[in-house]
């Protein structure tokens, strides 16, 4: 019940004292009682009933702690989730994948043509706020822009490293951004802004500031309640919010397993379910036939194996290339997907994920055997040094033993880890599986200078299962994924390296030329994949994918345009009365 509602009720009682003590000080006869006429009404003094709120349930996966959309580490569909109902975007894709400008937020973003330098001056609409009351303005583009271009682990940093300065105009309500040199994709940048007022004097730093959620909303939505014991979280109608009103009071995200998932639309518990599901669970959901719509909602996010150069062990090229000679490709992509619909968005490229507007497989033919092939195994190890000494290979005395990490917050990064790390026990290749928590693997252990005294030590990995972001600029993600950081233009330190730890310092003309628009990403990701590819520095899966099964009390619901997804349309979605109006 809400305060005003309590407020009101508690006034009756004072009413009918103050009635009583004038009734009291008069000397007109009492009142002459009559019997209430059956045929009338009388006027009813309780509160009238509040029409219960409208709300949505949504089964998702089980709910991760973590949720910065801007890490490697919570790059998960419930940042995403979250993100896209919560954080505003300067571009949001449009109905054909393109960028659009997102008028809600916007008045303009535009190329400044007349400034010295490449500079693009964004116009902040003036009644944009958080849900706390504080303005939507340039300190939100400042913070972003100085967290995403030196903090290690981030998804896509490439961009923001080539801004030279963030300036603020008219209150704070334009921006202008100055590049270093021309920058083709510098729409991409500045989407899912975070409200730095909240964040920047907060006690925990930038790696942990978002574990509990967003301390604001600058979304239709802001958050209710977050329960990850019991696996929900309640979002309800951003009340501060100046864009179109959200249709539903609230969203109830709700995790449970994949067999009660399908129970839950069955009995109408919920209006729409978006999980990954594995092959007996699709089959599930469409034997419940037309009580619900089934959509692949593929994800922004591509899997893969790195190789680290910098690992001792698989410093030799043929090393890394007798490892993935002994990989079961097709069984590591089972292993990750369950046979769900990633299985059919397999990976064969090192930048575009499958589903990407312009991807094309770039495997070379051969490059990789289809299943285990011992023979080559063999033949490289020796090649490299290495002899088979029983069930191990051994050089200079020392096994081949590798380290296979994954982030224990994801069952299926560690499904594959498994996987990768028997599969390479039955080649004579030792392994073992690390499950290091995202930021440990993302922040600290992938992002160190392989060039540094710690390269080779013992807080190193030689493998790991890693996300590679997608749908951003695509010189951007190449550049993120494989390019060499450079240095911090302020304190001139080395910026964090990316989770393969590849640097080619003859291949970044290209890359750079890429980002600048003067050699175009087709070519340049050609000679780029060409030499991923030749010197075995991942070994890409399959593209993420989620199933979205909607059923027929869920109205307004659309999966999203590019890799927004469904949650992007959430403020269209119109639901039905809650059982109770409590949390």
């Amino acid at each position: 019940m809400s305060q005003g509602r309590r407020r009101a009720m508690g006034a009756v009682p004072l009413l009918v004292t103050v009635v009583s003590l004038v009734a009291g000080c008069t000397d007109a006869p009492p009142p002459h009682l009559v019997a209430p006429d059956p045929t009338t009404s009388a006027p009813s003094t309780s509160t009238p009933a509040q029409p219960m709120p409208i709300e949505v349930v949504v089964g998702v996966d089980e709910l991760e702690g973590g949720f910065n959309p801007h890490t490697l580490a919570d790059l998960s569909p419930t940042s995403s989730a979250l993100a896209g109902l919560m954080l505003p975007s300067v571009f949001r894709p449009g109905p054909e994948g393109a960028l659009q400008l997102d008028t809600n937020l916007m008045e303009s973003a535009e190329v400044v043509p007349d400034a010295e330098k490449f500079t693009v001056r964004y116009r902040i609409k003036r009644q944009a706020s958080w849900s706390d009351g504080a303005p939507i303005a340039a300190e939100d583009f400042v913070y972003l822009w100085e967290q995403l271009r030196s903090q290690p682990g981030v998804a896509d940093p490439a961009g923001y490293r080539m801004i030279e300065d963030v300036a603020s105009r008219q209150g704070g309500k334009t921006v202008d951004v100055t590049f270093s040199k021309p920058f083709a994709g510098w729409q991409a940048l500045f989407n899912n802004l975070l409200p730095a007022h909240l964040l920047r004097a907060a006690p925990r730093g930038w790696a942990t500031v978002l574990d509990d959620g967003y301390p604001a909303s600058g979304g239709p939505f802001a958050i209710r309640q977050i329960d990850l014991d019991r696996g929900e979280i309640i979002l309800e109608r951003n009340d501060r919010y100046w864009g179109p009103p959200a249709q539903s009071d609230r969203i109830v995200l709700r995790a449970v397993d994949k067999a009660r998932q399908v129970e839950a639309l069955r009995s109408g518990d919920s209006h729409l379910a978006l999980f990954s599901a594995d092959a007996g669970t699709v089959q599930s959901l469409r034997d419940l036939g037309d009580q619900v719509q089934l959509m692949t909602v593929p994800r922004p996010a591509t899997m893969e194996l790195l190789l680290r150069q910098d690992s001792r062990a698989l410093a030799d090229v043929k090393v890394r290339r007798a490892v993935l000679a002994g990989l079961d490709r097709p069984a590591l992509i089972q292993a990750g997907t369950g046979g769900g619909p990633g299985d059919q968005l397999q990976a064969h490229a090192q930048v575009l994920a499958p589903s990407e507007h312009g991807y094309t497989p770039t495997e070379p033919a051969g490059t990789l055997p289809k299943r285990p092939d011992p023979a080559q195994v063999e033949r490289l190890l020796t090649e490299a040094g290495y002899q088979r000494s029983g069930t191990t290979w051994i050089r200079d005395g020392r096994p081949l033993n590798l380290v296979i990490a994954a982030p224990f917050e994801h069952e299926g990064y560690i499904s594959i880890a498994e996987a990768a790390a028997q599969q390479l026990r039955d080649q004579g290749i030792q392994a073992t599986v690390v499950t290091p928590t995202g930021d440990q693997l993302f922040r600290d252990m992938l992002a160190t200078d392989p060039h540094s005294a710690e390269s080779g030590s013992s807080g190193t990995v030689d493998m790991a299962v890693a996300p590679r972001p997608a749908g951003g600029d695509p010189a951007a993600t190449m550049a993120s994924s494989y390019g060499c950081p450079g240095v911090d233009g302020d304190s001139e330190q080395p910026l964090p390296y990316n989770a393969a730890g590849f640097c080619d310092e003859l291949l970044q003309p290209t890359i750079d030329a890429a980002l600048s628009g003067r050699t175009p990403f087709q070519q340049a990701s050609a000679n780029v994949e060409s030499a991923l590819w030749r010197d075995a520095i991942a070994l890409p899966l399959y593209q993420q994918a989620q199933v979205l099964a909607l059923s027929k009390d869920a109205r307004g619901v659309q999966a999203g345009n590019g890799f927004a997804g469904p949650f992007s349309t959430a403020a269209e979605w119109l639901g039905t009365p809650a059982e109770n109006d409590g949390y």
